[in-house]
């Protein structure tokens, strides 16, 4: 087995929820605004493509016990098959970990560093993740546990403060053109909801296996209680002028004023960012690293760490000619490519292996 470690089933779920969490609440207020408008805090709840792609990794782990989507595609599909699938997938997932990364360093020189090159911002990331990646899932997990109780408080202090200045008519009406604009601005949102299907990649290494499904789904409800909030928030503070900004929720951060005292705290968004976007990469890049490994059939999966880091470096400059270009595709072209790749690819896959199975047993 090219990966040793075990890791516990509420450790599974707190990295889920920080592999979904951090870009989520940076890029979907503005995005789901400009199609819900007021029902923007409903969209969240709306989140089929998370419910989906939990039942979907369940399925292999239940049909293939101990493997991950990758593994199970040269059992369904055979090995030459399998693997161009695999690759399919593999190649995705470094897709969407460049999109990651170009979205953390645009974020941090566009806010921030204003005078710091992209590629230092970038780099420096990738390199201290694939140090920690490099580490093992139990580092990974160990992070994620740990950050979660910081990223927790740090939202939190954001969000109270603000509850005087909320503005509770700019909700108004609730549906007022019915169910359809919340739902159009949910489908915006399942491009991140999929990507719970990385617990796939996770479930395999959990020494807790019957309190896997609990955990996952408590991550899942969180990650939408999280993005409900957000988007309220932000809402009820902005009103109409939400989707003029890229960043809305940072817009929020920075109207706190208490007293003249307690201002400025968009640094403390910057956190949340960071330290989500550290664990969300490290998830993503071990994902790349391990399925890589495993397709190519190598011992150990430590040797290509770097070498993928370079490349996710590359793709994240590849991606996209400048930052407004990547935002119009995230609410575009990156939903439909991410629906195929994570929901429908899988789905088709799961439903041949259930077919091979019964099939075999008659």
């Amino acid at each position: 087995m090219i990966e040793k470690g075990k890791i516990s089933a509420s450790q599974i779920g707190k990295m889920m929820y920080l592999a979904v969490t951090p870009t989520a609440i940076l890029s979907t207020p503005a995005i789901t605004f400009n199609v819900a408008k007021q029902d923007m805090w409903i969209s969240p709840i709306w989140a089929l493509s998370g419910v989906v792609t939990v039942c979907i990794a369940f399925g292999f782990h239940k049909l293939y016990p101990g493997q991950n989507v990758i593994q199970a595609c040269n059992r369904i599909l055979g090995p030459v098959l399998g693997k161009a699938v695999g690759l399919v997938i593999l190649l995705y997932y470094m897709y969407i970990s460049g999109i990651m990364i170009r979205e953390y360093g645009e974020f941090v020189v566009g806010s921030f560093l204003l005078h710091t090159p992209l590629l230092v911002i970038s780099g420096s990331m990738v390199f201290i993740c694939a140090i920690v990646v490099r580490s093992g899932v139990e580092i990974i997990a160990r992070f994620a546990e740990m950050f979660i109780p910081i990223f927790t408080m740090l939202f939190l202090l954001l969000i109270v403060p603000l509850v005087p200045e909320l503005q509770i008519q700019n909700m108004f009406p609730i549906m007022g053109e019915g169910i359809a604009p919340s739902i159009s601005g949910a489908f915006v949102l399942q491009a991140w909801f999929s990507e719970f299907l990385t617990a796939s990649f996770l479930i395999p290494f959990a020494n807790q296996v019957d309190k896997l499904k609990k955990s996952i789904a408590i991550s899942l409800l969180a990650v939408i209680l999280t993005l409900v909030v957000t988007n309220l928030v932000t809402l009820l503070l902005l009103g109409n002028i939400t989707g003029n900004y890229t960043y809305p929720f940072l817009i929020v951060a920075r109207y706190i004023n208490l007293s003249d005292f307690f201002t400025h705290l968009e640094a403390l968004f910057m956190a949340i960012w960071v330290l989500g976007a550290f664990v969300k990469i490290c998830v993503f890049f071990y994902t790349i690293a391990l399925g890589t490994a495993q397709m190519m059939n190598l011992r150990d999966y430590q040797p290509i760490v770097f070498p993928v880091g370079f490349l996710l470096l590359l793709m994240s400059v590849w991606i996209a000619p400048n930052f407004q270009v990547l935002t119009h595709a995230l609410s575009t072209s990156v939903v439909f490519s991410t629906l195929t790749v994570l929901v429908g690819i899988p789905a088709v896959l799961l439903c041949l292996a259930w077919i091979s199975k019964r099939w075999g047993m008659k």
